[in-house]
């Protein structure tokens, strides 16, 4: 496996940091086209709480985003990542105005988009595949899981076979795919969770993003969690289950993230999460990465 940090170098000539925005979408497991509840686990931002409103012009958005991490990074150089929803979910002309709009910024380095595989037609990843001509494009897709039960349970609203098929096509368009996965699910076994990676890999995804299951406030999780329906992973658990999952990645996979961020106001469980730098020491002391 290849961590973040190194593909960055690589691939950029340095270090580089993210810059959260806000493209302005929905989700069409909100709207009503494939549900209006969401999946179990989404909270009302969709999964956007670290990023601006998106009634902020995207240029004051950078600049913003600048700004909250100017502490930690000294460098000029960044990564535009649309996050909150799914950041295809829009008409073509609407999304050329917005990717060109960071694009064509020297300061932006590389266009990252958090989508779904089912709002990727021929023409977004025909307006994907132009603009990664012009500059890096990474697609994150949130696969979360390929255990059949556990997609029913989530309330995903597509098949596997839709995110194979997203994969196979970003793949042919040259596009850096990043797939997401959640560790933790109610009813899973680390079995399950080590085939959903395998699953991805087998599908072609190039980067693998390893999220903790966090229950959020205001979510349907949140009453099931309460319901004493599930328990959620202890570190101890987690770190052990990280490891069997990195155990099955090829070498040329890319581990974009190993841990992630639930808001803190909206946090239920694992309050332990919310600790970020002791996790991540803790990961880093066992795994020898982070």
């Amino acid at each position: 496996m290849i961590t973040f940090n190194d593909f960055c170098k690589k691939t950029f000539g340095q270090k580089v940091y993210k810059l959260n925005l806000n493209g302005g979408m929905t989700c069409p497991n909100r709207d009503g086209k494939v549900g209006t509840g969401g999946c179990v686990f989404c909270s009302a931002g969709g999964s956007g709480e670290f990023t601006p409103s998106p009634s902020m012009p995207v240029e004051e958005q950078i600049e913003r985003a600048k700004q909250l991490v100017s502490k930690k990074y000294r460098g000029e150089k960044y990564i535009a990542y649309f996050q909150a929803f799914s950041n295809t979910y829009a008409p073509v002309s609407y999304l050329r105005k917005l990717y060109e709009s960071v694009m064509t910024r020297n300061d932006i380095v590389c266009l990252d988009i958090a989508t779904r595989p089912d709002c990727l037609g021929d023409d977004v990843t025909g307006l994907i595949s132009e603009l990664n001509c012009v500059k890096p494009v990474w697609v994150e897709l949130g696969l979360q899981t390929s255990n059949p039960d556990s997609v029913k349970y989530i309330r995903r609203g597509y098949e596997n076979g839709v995110y194979a098929d997203a994969v196979k096509r970003l793949n042919a368009a040259g596009v850096h795919t990043v797939t997401h996965i959640i560790l933790g699910l109610p009813g899973e076994s680390t079995d399950d969770m080590v085939n959903s990676v395998r699953y991805a890999v087998e599908c072609g995804t190039k980067g693998i993003k390893l999220q903790l299951l966090h229950v959020l406030e205001g979510t349907d999780l949140a009453d099931d969690y309460r319901a004493g329906s599930f328990e959620t992973l202890s570190l101890d658990m987690y770190i052990e289950i990280l490891r069997k999952c990195i155990s099955v990645l090829p070498e040329e996979i890319v581990v974009h993230r190993l841990t992630g961020d639930g808001p803190k106001k909206l946090l239920i469980a694992p309050l332990w999460s919310a600790d970020k730098k002791k996790v991540l020491n803790r990961i880093k002391k066992e795994l020898g990465r982070e």
